[in-house]
């Protein structure tokens, strides 16, 4: 039996799992355990930003098998809906030079040339999903220039926590997935349209969630 970590920054996003199946774990973060779809499952809320997240996955994923993360995103130009995150960078890991942000990948010597800065997830099992990269960074984006500037990297998507899981599961040399559903697009009014779709985009990236878990 494989031991799934599935990590949601929000609790409105990690309730909408498994309807709230599982007993509590104790330790630093919210979390809960209990054996579903022939896995161990730990649905952990880990809070907002990259260092909470990157601090769960380290805690909680050092048994585990494969890392997963669920809940909600901003779309760069993305439609709504649910995508399986194919691959994510880290948009504030980089170098300021003159007049320019160069992005690199996150751990890795932000000094000469910048290679490819995403880190790959686990191969999609078939969920029929739209595909995105995401980029992750610890700033809610609700600025159309930041947005346009998120974009030129290729992503499609921007919250702030996969990119930093996407890392602590490279470090640890396990897989990770992550299945995210759009509440806003980066602009003016994104701190309004989120609040008005959490709930909704949370259960939306959980039922792939669920999907995606009883299939592997």
């Amino acid at each position: 039996m494989s031991h799934i970590l599935i990590l949601a920054a929000l609790p409105e996003e990690a309730d909408a799992l498994f309807a709230r199946a599982g007993e509590p774990v104790a330790g630093p973060f919210a979390a809960r355990r209990f054996d579903g779809s022939g896995h161990r499952l730990t649905i952990a809320t880990c809070g907002l930003g990259k260092v909470n997240a990157a601090l769960c996955a380290g805690v909680l994923g050092a048994d585990a098998d494969l890392l997963l993360m669920t809940g909600t995103c901003g779309s760069l130009g993305a439609a709504p809906g649910a995508y399986w995150i194919a691959e994510a960078l880290q948009h504030d890991y980089g170098a300021n030079q003159p007049g320019l942000f160069r992005r690199y990948r996150a751990g890795e010597w932000p000094i000469g040339e910048a290679g490819e800065a995403h880190f790959r997830a686990m191969a999609d099992p078939g969920l029929g999903l739209p595909h995105a990269r995401i980029a992750s960074g610890d700033s809610f984006v609700a600025c159309p220039d930041a947005a346009a500037d998120l974009a030129a990297l290729g992503a499609t998507l921007v919250d702030m926590e996969v990119g930093a899981v996407a890392q602590v599961a490279a470090r640890l040399g396990k897989p990770w997935g992550a299945i995210k559903a759009v509440t806003d697009e980066a602009n003016g009014d994104s701190a309004g349209d989120f609040h008005v779709n959490l709930v909704r985009a949370a259960r939306a990236a959980a039922r792939e969630i669920e999907r995606l878990v009883a299939m592997i």
